[in-house]
């Protein structure tokens, strides 16, 4: 929306809050200057004038922007504060949403991150970026530790360094080192490498910023098509790659879907689909508490940190879970018995509109089962049956041995 005057955002250096050389002409014309109340405090009285209104951005951002789109359509001149680079995780990209970027004079100064990479002599043009404000889960975190070798982390009072910490160490990923960048450019500068056990019980100071940098690779490459035997699995209890390969393909996995991969064995198709979903978050549930364990194993394995192991009975253990994009079932659906048919009804009411399910099937009960229900829900849905045939030694030659045969059974809903 036009706006008779352009809004002012103005960056701070961080820690010391001084302001950009061309700042100053803005703020002595101001009419409203907005920004966090320690944003508001650090700026001199004596450049901004006595008759301006000062907005302090505390909670909900809807009123204070439309405060300032009011006061910029009457020609006041408006100035907003911010800390560091205004479109780095900063209200600049909200003001450009709603204002227009055309309505918009940003003044970026230095941002946290590039002062951290100084600090610390790290080129940072291939750094991930995680910002935990407000978030009461760590699917971005667990997101970048797959992808990035160099993560920087911004915390907030309850996901705190510690709880970041300890994040990395449910999902077994030590093979991070961690750097907590406390007050940066102020005289009370703290800079601590520690190790991720030694953070529990320790304060921080509310101005911190996390570094987490890779140590080594993970054993086994993250990718698709991860040989049967790469796995930690039960008694042959996995879906064989021939097979994991066609249910994911049809599966259609997208970069940000959710998915739930029900009675998930060993974990193989979650951590796969994991590959595919890099954005998104992956659910690997499994009531067997030692294939749970194998899933925990094999996500350390293969560096899948975004897989979470829900460890519960079905249907039951699914109420909490957010809603899925695509289902799994490659496990867990047996036959018309009354529990798989409430499994079914669940996964199915759950699933988003325009979601797939998949479900291999073994047994023709389970089979028919499925598709019955898919039939009176009136989805769209089709099966291929797969035999793959592979080689196997004999007699100083090879042959071909036979896989079980696996119907895989795919639908959309509506």
């Amino acid at each position: 929306m036009p706006t008779t005057n352009p809004v002012y955002v103005i960056g701070l250096a961080p820690g010391s809050l001084q302001l950009p050389p061309r700042a100053r002409d803005a703020l002595a014309r101001a009419d409203l200057v907005a920004g966090g109340k320690r944003l508001l405090a650090a700026c001199p009285d004596d450049l901004i004038p006595k008759g301006a209104e000062r907005l302090p951005i505390t909670g909900h951002l809807a009123p204070v922007l439309e405060t300032i789109r009011k006061a910029a359509s009457k020609g006041r001149v408006v100035v907003v504060l911010c800390d560091g680079d205004p479109l780095f995780f900063g209200i600049g990209k909200r003001l450009a949403e709603e204002l227009g970027s055309e309505n918009l004079i940003v003044e970026p100064n230095l941002s946290t991150v590039q002062l951290a990479s100084a600090r610390l002599g790290l080129a940072w043009q291939e750094m991930d970026f995680v910002s935990l404000h407000g978030r009461d889960d760590f699917s971005p975190l667990y997101a970048a530790l797959v992808r990035a070798d160099l993560i920087a982390v911004f915390t907030d009072a309850e996901n705190t360094p510690a709880e970041v910490a300890r994040a990395l160490l449910e999902r077994g990923a030590e093979c991070f080192s961690m750097t907590v960048l406390e007050d940066l450019g102020t005289l009370q500068e703290r800079i601590r490498p520690l190790a991720l056990p030694e953070t529990w019980g320790m304060d921080f100071s509310d101005l911190n910023l996390v570094i987490l940098e890779r140590l080594y690779p993970p054993e086994i490459e993250l990718t698709l098509g991860i040989p049967d035997h790469f796995y930690l699995h039960q008694k042959n209890l996995i879906t064989k790659l021939p097979v994991r390969a066609t249910g994911l393909a049809l599966l259609n996995v997208e970069p940000e879907s959710t998915i739930w991969d029900l009675g998930a064995g060993c974990g193989s198709v979650s951590i796969e689909a994991s590959h595919l979903a890099r954005r998104g978050r992956v659910f690997a549930v499994e009531r067997h508490k030692t294939r749970a364990a194998m899933i925990r194993e094999n996500i350390r394995r293969t560096g899948a940190w975004l897989v979470d192991v829900v460890l519960g009975t079905m249907p039951d253990c699914l109420k909490g879970l957010p809603r899925p994009d695509r289902v799994f079932i490659g496990g867990g659906l047996g036959g018309p018995s009354n529990e798989d048919t409430a499994l079914l009804e669940i996964a199915c009411e759950r699933l988003k509109p325009r979601g797939r399910m998949v479900i291999h099937c073994i047994l023709l009960d389970t089979l028919h089962t499925a598709k019955d229900h898919f039939q009176a829900l009136g989805w769209h849905f089709g099966v291929t049956q797969l035999q793959a045939s592979a080689t196997d030694s004999l007699a100083g030659d090879l042959r071909f041995k036979a896989q079980n045969p696996v119907f895989i059974l795919w639908a959309e809903k509506p």
